[in-house]
């Protein structure tokens, strides 16, 4: 079926495809973060401008991107 796609468009497919996924699984890791840690809620402690929150989250999402991108890359051989 991908033969008779352009491969511009497959890739600008891919990337989409990618980013949806990337978004979903970094609201996946902080959902079951925050479920997994009772002593405060992350939200709160983002709006009170707690830094050590918020370079967690940073954190999170930068390895999760990088683990989906990489995957998502080394795809479209």
């Amino acid at each position: 079926m991908t033969q008779n796609i352009d491969p511009i468009v497959l890739n600008f497919l891919y990337a989409f495809i990618g980013g949806l996924m990337t978004l979903f699984f970094m609201w996946l890791g902080c959902y079951v973060l925050g479920r997994l840690n009772c002593t405060f809620s992350i939200p709160d402690e983002l709006a009170k401008g707690n830094v050590a929150v918020g370079l967690m989250i940073m954190g999170l999402f930068i390895g999760v991107g990088t683990a989906l991108g990489l995957v998502i890359g080394l795809g479209l051989n």
